[in-house]
């Protein structure tokens, strides 16, 4: 059984809170830990607005006890009624999450049966230490680095399956393959974006992250690698032309990383554009179909190549590309 952080904060946070309003001697005090417990949330960034929902909804909900108990009465039919005109206001004030909270609020005023200046104060006071005590406890927020790192190198493992996979269909239309590392895929794409939005909402001033633009560009190329097998199925087994394309996904697979070697591959599927143009005019109409889905599917592979490239800067040392370009 694995206890995460947030629940290690939310069970020191909790003591913290209420033995604070202990020492000051405020009634309900057991209140500020119920508060504290409402307030830990899984990002710096939720934990702060939380804290502002709840800290204005709990303000509105001591002016309206103030209004109904002692104008009405205390009588649990003035709570219904109260909350009745309460609830929508919250929503009104765009503070719903505070409801839970000032709920707690209304419920200590009601039981103390009259509402005085210094009870009033002393339910302030609760408010204050139940959410302060939840912010600073919150402002720890373990790393998702080594999480974000562990989720590209499953993706990237499953990404050079799914290559290989492509290749061993075009070369011998092997259909032993399930296609269950594409959903695999998908589900740790799924996984690693919630991991950037947390560890993004735990940086308060930052914008950008560093593993948010690699998971997108890598949920495009499955985008791709999905449109691209209709396209592979419908390539013979047995011309040239599929061997040479087989042999290309072969060496894709063989460098998924996260840096970026595109513009070699890109030069390489220029070099078969080139040799496929070469080729005898198709004469049949199977034949010119299974000519257009080629080049279809070399298109495909340029996009997901460019995707690769606009990623990043290329890994390719400058003089190695030139050198490339003078042979050409």
């Amino acid at each position: 059984m694995k206890i995460g952080s947030r629940t290690i904060k939310t069970a020191i946070g909790t003591p913290i809170s209420i033995s604070i309003a202990q020492v000051f001697g405020l009634t309900n005090f057991v209140s500020a830990g119920i508060l504290t417990i409402l307030c830990i949330q899984p990002s710096r960034k939720r934990s702060v607005l939380s804290a502002w929902h709840r800290f204005l909804a709990c303000v509105t909900a001591a002016l309206f006890s103030i209004i109904f108990f002692e104008l009405i009465g205390y009588h649990p039919v003035v709570i219904g009624i109260m909350l009745a005109f309460f609830i929508p206001v919250t929503v009104w004030l765009k503070v719903t999450p505070g409801i839970a909270t000032s709920s707690v609020i209304i419920l200590n005023l009601y039981s103390a049966g009259h509402i005085s200046f210094s009870f009033l104060t002393g339910q302030f006071f609760l408010i204050i230490i139940g959410i302060g005590t939840a912010l600073l406890v919150n402002l720890y927020m373990p790393s998702f680095d080594t999480q974000l790192k562990q989720k590209q190198d499953e993706l990237e493992y499953h990404f050079q399956i799914i290559l290989n996979e492509i290749a061993l269909y075009i070369r011998n239309k092997n259909e032993n393959w399930d296609g269950k590392e594409l959903k695999v895929s998908e589900d740790i794409l799924q996984d690693a974006m919630d991991l950037v939005l947390l560890d993004k909402e735990n940086h308060l001033l930052r914008n950008e992250h560093p593993y948010r633009d690699y998971f997108q560009m890598r949920n495009k190329q499955l985008e791709l690698l999905e449109k691209m097998l209709p396209l592979v199925s419908r390539l013979p087994n047995s011309d040239a032309i599929s061997v040479k394309i087989a042999s290309f996904f072969e060496k894709l697979a063989d460098n998924v990383h996260p840096g970026n070697t595109a513009t070699v591959y890109l030069d390489e599927l220029e070099e078969l554009r080139k040799t496929f143009d070469r080729e005898e005019l198709p004469k049949t109409q199977e034949e010119f179909e299974t000519r257009a889905n080629l080049f279809r599917l070399l298109h495909e592979i340029e996009d997901y190549l460019l995707l690769k490239k606009k990623f990043k800067k290329s890994d390719v040392p400058e003089k190695r590309r030139v050198k490339k370009d003078r042979n050409m």
